[in-house]
């Protein structure tokens, strides 16, 4: 996977210093769902810094990767959800949100937001916390779904996918219709047998 390095959160330069976020708690609003939010292009570090300063669990993940310059190569981080910061509140509260410089809006169908598949948010959180190879991945509606049952993944969701010699954990967000991919071990690997993909 050339240019792709580990995924990161942009106030920590190494995941290993990374502060784990809590999950299932908003801050302010005390109930709520993931929502992703639409915000203006290269803004998801300015959006996510606002929000976490009014209080709220905030998510975004970045990755590293290398683009050429006319004179030079740049290592430069970019969102793994370019436009996209997740956030939990409740929907009902999200006047506070929406005054936020920089976000154009929630995701939802008119008007009515839509909160994010809380087995999405954790998969990607799961990867984006491994330190593994992480990539943005064209968003996949069908294949074989799969649990990885060991190693830092386990527990993450997704579709299997054998690129070259490599295999990947495909993780997509439905409400943007965007993935990522990973790396992963095939031993790893357990199929899931259910209706829905």
């Amino acid at each position: 996977m050339e240019g792709a390095e580990m995924a990161y959160f942009p106030d920590n330069a190494k995941l290993a210093g990374a502060v784990p976020l809590q999950f299932g708690d908003s801050l302010i609003a005390g109930t709520g769902h993931w929502y992703a939010l639409h915000v203006r292009s290269r803004h998801e570090k300015v959006v996510e810094n606002s929000l976490k300063g009014k209080g709220y669990a905030v998510f975004c993940p970045f990755y590293r990767t290398r683009r050429k310059r006319v004179d030079r190569t740049a290592e430069i981080d970019v969102a793994l959800f370019p436009g996209y910061v997740f956030c939990h509140f409740d929907s009902n509260y999200r006047l506070p949100i929406l005054m936020t410089p920089g976000i154009v809006g929630v995701v939802g169908p008119g008007k009515k937001p839509e909160p994010v598949d809380d087995a999405e948010i954790a998969s990607i959180r799961a990867i984006a916390m491994s330190g593994r190879p992480v990539q943005p991945w064209p968003f996949l509606r069908s294949g074989q779904r799969i649990r990885l049952h060991s190693g830092p993944l386990m527990g993450a969701e997704g579709i299997f996918l054998r690129v070259k010699d490599e295999c990947h954990l495909v993780v997509s967000v439905t409400l943007l219709q965007r993935a990522i991919s990973v790396v992963i071990e095939k031993d790893a690997v357990v199929p899931l047998f259910s209706g829905k993909i």
